[in-house]
């Protein structure tokens, strides 16, 4: 039977995999780092998600980025120490762009909100030894846009604060989102051209998202490989935003995809963003959580993601 479109691109990607584990197996020794974004664990103290974590084996985690405000967020010297106590680091900081501080808004008082938020955000994250922050060009859950402009407010804006990334060593990793909850830049060739328009060496890198590339990448595998060695965090959930192997995603092809790139060197991230069904997970951020549910949900994805990876590396 001939093979669906899909299929060759997976086909595609498969036959690289093959080609780098028969070429350079050496390349193949190193595991994905494994990391988790905890906004999502809502209200729940932050040595109580850092114990989770670890009982689960990680060694990194995305801290919420909840410095809102100058009297707000978690504070570096005890962040260190929560930390330092479960032997985790901070990967990176998931920076939070809504409509209160956009990049790209039409008014200039937002955006200088957007300035504010990322000069305490890359400063917390240049604190507590994270490597990047992830920032979206527009507000997440505007869809609609405010005109023609916000891709240009945005890149400028952006620009005022691109110094202090290279001054801290911090990447801005811009994060593509799908078409439902924000006005643009949905996919990897638009953070290509958004990072290619601020034209700066401190924002050089792509933070991706597996659910959202199933609704805006016509295959997310090809869409790894298209944003190659700029990716540095790959956000990632089954195909119903819930627990890795609760779906029907095609982990090993994409496995496969992140080991062709390279994506077991140093200062890569596979995050675990896994938020439930249905359109606006955001109230969970500021909610009480499930500790039961949580546990759970972090236990069996990193259980699945490690059993898949090992599966594919064993052939």
């Amino acid at each position: 039977m001939e093979k669906q479109d899909y299929e060759l691109k997976d086909q595609a990607v498969r036959l690289a995999f093959e080609d780098l584990r028969k070429k350079s197996p050496q390349r193949l020794a190193t595991r994905l780092s494994l990391s988790w974004s905890n906004w999502g664990f809502g209200m729940e103290p932050l040595a109580e998600s850092a114990r989770r974590l670890a009982g689960a084996g990680l060694a990194f985690v995305e801290l919420h980025g909840n410095h809102y405000g100058p009297d707000l967020g978690y504070k570096p010297a005890e962040t260190r120490k929560i930390l330092g106590d479960h032997n985790i680091q901070a990967a990176g900081i998931c920076g939070m762009f809504s409509a209160d501080n956009d990049l790209s808004s039409n008014s200039g008082v937002v955006r200088q909100r957007a300035v504010d938020y990322l000069r305490r955000t890359i400063e917390f994250a240049a604190a507590v030894g994270g490597e990047y922050v992830l920032v979206v060009p527009g507000a997440v859950g505007r869809p609609l846009r405010y005109d023609d402009c916000e891709f240009d407010r945005s890149v400028q804006t952006l620009r005022i604060a691109a110094d202090l990334f290279v001054q801290r060593g911090i990447k801005a990793a811009i994060e593509p989102i799908r078409s439902a909850e924000v006005s643009f830049c949905h996919t990897v060739a638009d953070a290509q051209r958004y990072i290619a328009a601020v034209s700066h060496p401190g924002v050089r890198h792509i933070n991706g998202d597996v659910y959202h590339m199933q609704s805006e990448e016509s295959h997310i595998a090809t869409a790894i490989l298209q944003a190659g060695e700029s990716l540095t965090n790959l956000h990632i959930a089954d195909s119903n935003r819930c627990a890795l192997g609760d779906g029907s995603l095609d982990l090993d092809t994409l496995i496969m995809a992140l080991y062709v790139v390279g994506y077991n060197r140093p200062g890569c991230y596979v995050t675990p963003e896994p938020l439930g069904p249905g359109g606006d997970p955001y109230p969970a951020m500021h909610g009480r959580p499930d500790p039961q549910a949580l546990d759970r949900l972090v236990n069996r994805t990193v259980r699945y993601f490690r059993r898949r990876e090992e599966c594919v590396l064993q052939g």
